[in-house]
């Protein structure tokens, strides 16, 4: 029902967009989040967007660099990242939580998970 995209290899300072679109039902109503886990670590939250697209929430680690939107129209969830660094290298899932969402940074709070993409970043 959630499928990431947008995930490749791209060289330290580059960018790149994920997407996260839903099928077979509307997400509008549902908060976002983008989780990310790196080989041999847990998985860490990123960013999340409520459902209006109001509010977001950043990790301090991606502030200022990363920047999360959606387009309810669409079903879709965005993350744009930019000055990426090898540090970001992980593979990248997106989450829906919904109403009334409890935490937004808490993976163990969302209701729905999208498959994986990688992102690599090369030094």
């Amino acid at each position: 029902q959630l499928q990431a995209s947008g995930g490749g290899l791209v060289q330290a300072g580059g960018s790149l967009t994920l997407s996260c679109a839903a099928s077979g039902r509307t997400f509008s109503g549902y908060s976002m989040g983008w989780f990310r886990q790196a080989p041999g670590k847990e998985r860490e939250f990123v960013a999340a967007i409520n459902w209006s697209g109001g509010r977001t929430y950043y990790a301090d680690s991606v502030k200022g660099r990363f920047t999360i939107s959606r387009d309810n129209a669409k079903n879709t969830v965005y993350l744009q990242m930019n000055s990426l660094k090898p540090e970001d290298t992980a593979v990248y899932y997106c989450a829906a939580q919904g109403a009334p969402a409890r935490t937004l940074v808490a993976g163990t709070a969302y209701d729905y998970w999208g498959q994986e993409t990688q992102v690599t970043v090369s030094s």
